[in-house]
């Protein structure tokens, strides 16, 4: 007995050896203390020593199955910048409706190394009392805590183990981060109960992928209650994925939610098997079954079947309307009325139409599903459209994942056109969605019938067209009329920045305020309240932008006074992800001089004509002359969405040949 002991003992020991690839955790080494940069990356501000987690499925206390996350982490913070890499959230979720079944996180231990004043190196243990849950949603807790004593040089580490029952979803692995690491190892457990599909999702290239078999590492009680249950034991694959040299992601402009680039392992349980009645079930599931759910779902099917809520509601909204699209307008206002967004950004109501036609306030759920009944009991067809919005990421389409949406949006279709709307804010005009709502396709919900795919590519632009009209006087100071006129997206934006102030005359202010050099004799802002029309800005302006020669009565301007391109968005040597504008642009200026008769263009502003390839922008300039004045004019057009890789680098000389175009400036000289 004692020699069997002893043997399942060893066994247990080996088990415990194959799964330890861990490194040691409380050991610092005088390299890791003295370190003073990263030479992959010496502009980080941290770098990840070493990363290791590990994922396996194990009976725990109660007999209860689950799925065990370990996580170990060593820091080198090089400067105050990179502090933030020791203030840490830990997400947990709880998945089930019914009940408080929070993921857990237990052993959370931390240290941080640092050197004191006679130069040795101390250390200082995290706290258990400086870590705490809070408490987001429903669905979501965060465990938050920061590392004590950081100080620059220091390094940081910390370990945790994680208990989750949702093993569906088998915890991925993130081996990019926005600070370098010089090595990242994930090792996943899986007992053959269980099948997953595993993807490498990014550019980066593993540097380690082994798979090996455990022989029975994982067993279950069967206890002899008579209810059918075995004891069984089965193998397991020991899966270990490794990258060196991990350089730090790093954000640019006009992109949306890094998860959508950074390089990831992710898990898809396609088929379990119960360890107890050998029962087989086939887990993936096909967009019909995510449609099937959401039909169901109490807080989204069954609230599109509430038209009866507005049928009365709508009689003196569309009365004396006979076409389809001035019945879609007016509902759309009034429901833009009707309800105050919360901010919440939600696919499914909150609790139900009802309440939130009580509370006249409700998420976007609330109001879009509320807008695609009132369209409905006029008789349009509207549908809502699920989407994911920028910062959430793209739809895996090829896995049905109820999660990954998080909006919702409507489409009504009439007289052969298409029209998506949100009616969240009250500042969007028919037909235009929130650049938020602009990232990819969205899934068309469909209650009779199978829901599809369509492209969110809507057709709105964002679109500016300055008129300028100047007479250069004789103390050298230009005096006239701006007119400014914005259209499509450029004037949803500029009337939500004048909408952020109490009154127009406050976003006047604010707008002299920030333009010292110009002085706003006489302004008006016209139809800010008409979201069909263009807004209309009008300036009485004096500007005094001119540098004199010393010495001389020549006098300088740069005609880009206004809205100026100074910096390059685009920085990378090379880009890995697409530049995604949401949307095309078209800025227009045209901008007259007249000129008293002692003056004259002596160095006129260059004409210049630059085209991307693929007819994807142009910058064009132009100058013409005349008696006692001219007219300068340029245009810049962007004319796609969404450039991919291999356009970044003509973009960033787009930019480049703008800004030195930018710089030139008109010289004026005084007649002899």
């Amino acid at each position: 007995m004692k020699k069997t002991l002893l043997i399942l003992f060893a066994l247990l020991c080996l088990n415990n050896l194959l799964k330890a690839q861990d490194f040691p955790y409380g050991a610092i080494s005088d390299e890791e203390m003295d370190m003073k940069s990263y030479p992959k990356d010496t502009s980080a501000h941290a770098v990840v020593l070493r990363e290791h987690g590990q994922a396996s499925i194990e009976v725990v206390t109660g007999e209860r199955i689950k799925l065990v996350f370990e996580y170990h982490v060593k820091i080198k913070i090089f400067d105050n910048k990179g502090f933030d890499s020791g203030t840490v959230e830990l997400p947990v979720y709880n998945y089930n409706e019914d009940a408080d079944s929070y993921e857990t996180i237990e052993e959370l231990t931390g240290v941080t190394y640092y050197t004191d004043n006679n130069g040795a190196t101390q250390k200082a243990e995290l706290e258990k009392s400086k870590v705490y849950a809070e408490k987001e949603n429903k669905n979501v807790m965060v465990y938050k805590f920061a590392m004590p004593a950081m100080q620059n040089g220091c390094v940081i580490e910390y370990r945790y183990r994680m208990f989750s029952p949702y093993l569906y979803n088998f915890h991925p692995w993130q081996f990019q981060d926005f600070i370098p690491k010089i090595y990242s190892e994930y090792e996943a457990h899986i007992p053959a109960y269980w099948r997953y599909n595993v993807s490498l999702k990014g550019g980066l290239k593993l540097t380690k992928n082994t798979s090996s078999v455990e022989r029975n590492c994982f067993s279950v009680d069967g206890g002899g209650s008579g209810d059918g249950r075995v004891s069984t034991s089965v193998d397991c694959s020991k899966l270990i994925f490794g990258m060196s040299d991990v350089p730090a992601f790093v954000k640019e402009d006009y992109m949306t939610s890094p998860k959508d680039f950074l390089s990831i392992i992710n898990f898809e349980l396609v088929e379990k098997t119960s360890p107890y009645t050998f029962i087989k079930e086939n887990i993936t599931k096909e967009w019909k079954d995510v449609d099937l759910i959401l039909k169901k779902e109490l807080f989204f099917g069954s609230q599109l079947k509430k038209t009866g809520l507005f049928k009365d509601r709508i009689v003196p909204v569309i009365i004396g309307k006979t076409d389809a699209l001035e019945k879609a307008q007016s509902i759309y206002t009034y429901i833009k009325q009707l309800f105050k967004y919360n901010n919440r950004e939600e696919p499914i109501s909150d609790n139900g139409i009802s309440s939130a036609l009580d509370k006249h306030a409700g998420n976007a759920a609330d109001i879009n599903l509320s807008l695609v009944n009132a369209l409905n009991a006029a008789g349009l067809n509207a549908r809502p459209v699920l989407l994911s919005t920028r910062d959430h990421g793209k739809i895996n389409s090829l896995y049905p994942v109820l999660g990954d949406f998080d909006y919702v949006i409507v489409r009504v279709d009439f007289n052969n056109q298409t029209y998506l709307l949100d009616a969240t804010d009250p500042l969007l005009p028919f037909g235009m969605l929130p650049m938020r709502c602009l990232n990819d396709r969205g899934r068309v919900f469909n209650m009779d019938s199978p829901s599809d795919w369509m492209d969110l590519n809507v057709p709105q632009k964002e679109k500016s067209t300055r008129t300028l009209d100047f007479t250069l006087s004789e103390d050298g100071k230009l005096k006239g009329t701006a007119i400014i006129y914005s259209t499509g997206y450029d004037a949803y934006e500029k009337r939500s920045a004048i909408k952020k102030f109490n009154s127009t005359a406050e976003y006047i202010e604010d707008f002299k305020g920030k333009s010292p050099k110009i002085k706003v004799l006489k302004a008006e802002i016209i139809d800010i309240d008409s979201l069909d029309k263009p807004l209309i800005e009008k300036y009485d302006l004096e500007i005094d932008l001119f540098n004199k020669a010393v010495g001389t009565t020549d006098l300088t301007f740069n005609p880009f006074f206004w809205n100026k391109i100074d910096v390059n968005p685009f920085k990378l040597a090379e880009r890995t992800y697409p530049v995604d504008m949401g949307m095309p642009s078209d800025e227009r200026l045209t901008l007259t001089i007249h000129l008293p008769e002692q003056y004259t263009v002596a160095t006129p502003p260059p004409v210049t004509g630059i085209a991307m390839p693929g007819n994807g922008g142009k910058f064009i300039t132009n100058y013409e002359p005349g008696d006692h004045s001219f007219t300068f004019s340029h245009i810049i057009q962007f004319n796609k969405p969404v450039y991919d890789v291999n356009e970044y680098p003509y973009l960033k000389e787009f930019y480049n040949k703008i800004i030195q175009s930018e710089k030139a400036e008109i010289l004026f000289k005084k007649k002899p």
